[in-house]
């Protein structure tokens, strides 16, 4: 059968993963038809039949899924080395992940006054909620929430997080009778992700109400609610900042809570023989030692 040419499988692969062949055709930058010559092709050789057309779109034969669960990954690992190679090679981009909201709220504010120094460098921002496999993608640096102790990755400690109530300013005019010392006790409270609103009364006194204006599972969600004038959050102080430099949140008093974790800069060993690595690892820790002026 001699060897099987390295595209025929990438179409396969991309017709199996997105089951629709004018989006697999986008994905590969070809026409419906070379991709679907292609397949006819792969198929040929192997004198199996791997896709068949469905009602929406084309789904995986018994012995396409077969195949896909063989040469999948290790067309996603091929991928992925060539990526890392060829970004070695220039040496002048860097792949941060990091997830959606301290991108947001942290690190996108900062990014002008980088690229104004290093014009030289781009920054490839990936956001997503999931702990980045250094080993399997082509990433670079992370920045991670937590307690520093991941296996196999070095961690710098960026800065410590901290919890901080907070309200928006219409919310506290609505009120503005309450003295400031009975806020917390006559205010509507938004229940918090973590349900940390206890331990803030276990260490500043009073007790946690027996029900919440409206319960959040999102950080972010919530300080959009407080913003809002919903009520008053248990915020986290860096991914708030945001709203806080806007005015539309403001912190009630001065006190503030230990989050009991901290964000953290993430990197394998290889990423240490990266060209920029020094560059980019250095403005990192900068910015942190000043996290509220960006």
């Amino acid at each position: 059968m001699g060897r099987i040419p390295l595209d025929q499988v990438e179409a396969f692969v991309a017709a199996a993963r997105l089951g629709n062949l004018t989006r697999a055709a986008e994905r590969m930058h070809l026409t419906v038809s070379a991709l679907s010559h292609r397949m006819r092709q792969l198929e040929q050789r192997l004198g199996q039949q791997l896709l068949a057309r469905g009602p929406r779109g084309v789904e995986l034969t018994p012995e396409g899924r077969r195949l896909y669960e063989a040469v999948g990954g290790p067309l996603d690992a091929i991928a992925q080395a060539l990526q890392r190679a060829s970004a070695r090679r220039r040496g002048r981009s860097m792949t941060i992940s990091l997830i959606p909201s301290m991108a947001t709220a942290w690190l996108v504010p900062r990014l002008p006054s980088f690229l104004a120094a290093h014009p030289d460098l781009a920054l490839s921002l990936q956001s997503s909620t999931h702990v980045v496999d250094f080993e399997r993608e082509p990433v670079d640096l992370a920045l991670r929430l937590g307690g520093g102790n991941w296996p196999g990755v070095r961690a710098e400690l960026l800065f410590d997080e901290w919890l901080v109530p907070v309200a928006s300013p219409g919310l506290l005019k609505r009120h503005a009778k309450v003295p400031a010392a009975q806020r917390l006790a006559r205010l509507p409270l938004l229940g918090d992700p973590s349900g940390r609103w206890e331990d803030w009364f276990a260490a500043t006194g009073g007790s946690a109400p027996e029900r919440y204006t409206a319960h959040f599972d999102d950080t972010e969600t919530l300080h959009q609610a407080a913003a809002e004038g919903l009520g008053v959050a248990l915020a986290r102080l860096t991914l708030a900042e945001p709203l806080l430099r806007a005015g539309r949140l403001v912190t009630l008093g001065r006190r503030r809570l230990p989050a009991g974790f901290g964000h953290y800069l993430v990197y394998p060993e290889r990423s240490l023989a990266h060209p920029a690595f020094p560059t980019v690892r250095a403005w990192l820790l900068q910015q942190a030692a000043a996290p509220s002026a960006p």
